[in-house]
């Protein structure tokens, strides 16, 4: 990727989670870009190791890194990993999360007739299930917390460390169908903010980006028919988009690169920034 700048992380050790996703796979990229040694974590680690094969291809230094963000043991683990093979963590990309469907109504709004006589495949408020809610905050919101537990504490004092979270624009208005979804990004944006105060002392500063609309193979569903058209969702999307598209990975990248900044933003902890076409500021009219 063309970088709109670069900083300067060379000898620094950045830790990216969620790495084999779209997003995050080139937040691994760009921090590779700008000289940082990148431990480039996920589930999947066959994922991890191809996404670190991509960066070391270019030139860039990563590793990958196969751990769950839900297990704390797995998460040690792969601190030592890193630790010995990179050194320790000097910026933390936590960008594990998503969504699952049992967590997700079929449709916008709920109606008697739903209630009267039941459809096959409609899944209403009644029908979600705790099990399904419960993964995705867990995934969201522990996946965010445990890591930074884990690895924040080899950052303690150190010139420039810094935090960034992966919110989502949920956090400041949930969408309608997913409200595990938006409520667990909701308790992503809250944690940042307060970790960035309890950090604030040690010299570590915490962020978050809250991207607007992104194609993703996360939400590809959602947006596009099987046939490549778009989805009546994708049509109110743009709608309210003012700029009239979805984000793409350059559109990310400058204001990442900003909060990843110590001389740039040395002075910013505790925001979660929008980068959302201006989908927040459109009241619709």
């Amino acid at each position: 990727m063309k970088l709109p700048f670069t900083v300067d992380l060379t000898g620094k050790v950045a830790v990216v989670t969620g790495a084999a996703g779209v997003l995050c796979s080139n937040f691994a990229k760009i921090l590779a870009q700008c000289g940082a040694k990148v431990a480039v974590m996920d589930l999947r680690k066959d994922k991890a190791d191809e996404v670190a094969a991509q960066i070391n291809q270019a030139g860039g230094k990563a590793i990958g890194v196969g751990a769950n963000v839900l297990e704390k043991e797995s998460l040690e683990a792969a601190r030592e990993i890193i630790n010995r093979e990179l050194g320790t963590c000097d910026i933390l990309i936590n960008g594990a999360g998503g969504n699952h469907p049992k967590g997700t109504t079929t449709k916008e709004y709920l109606f008697k007739e739903d209630l009267e006589s039941k459809e096959d495949g409609i899944v209403t408020f009644f029908d979600l299930d705790p099990k399904g809610i419960e993964f995705v905050f867990n995934l969201n919101f522990l996946g965010t917390l445990l890591p930074s537990q884990v690895f924040s504490r080899d950052m303690v004092g150190k010139e420039g460390a810094t935090i960034i979270n992966i919110s989502s624009m949920n956090a400041f208005s949930p969408l309608t169908k997913i409200p595990a979804y938006s409520g667990a990004k909701a308790a992503v944006s809250n944690f940042t903010q307060w970790l960035a105060v309890h950090m604030s002392k040690v010299g570590i500063r915490v962020n978050a980006i809250a991207p607007g609309f992104f194609s993703t193979e996360q939400n590809k569903t959602l947006l596009w028919n099987d046939d490549g058209t778009p989805t009546a969702r994708t049509a109110k999307i743009l709608n309210m988009t003012p700029m009239g598209r979805f984000g793409t990975d350059e559109d990310l990248a400058g204001p990442f690169l900003w909060l990843v900044s110590h001389k740039a933003s040395g002075f910013v902890n505790g925001v979660v920034l929008p980068v959302d076409g201006g989908f927040a500021a459109y009241s619709g009219v």
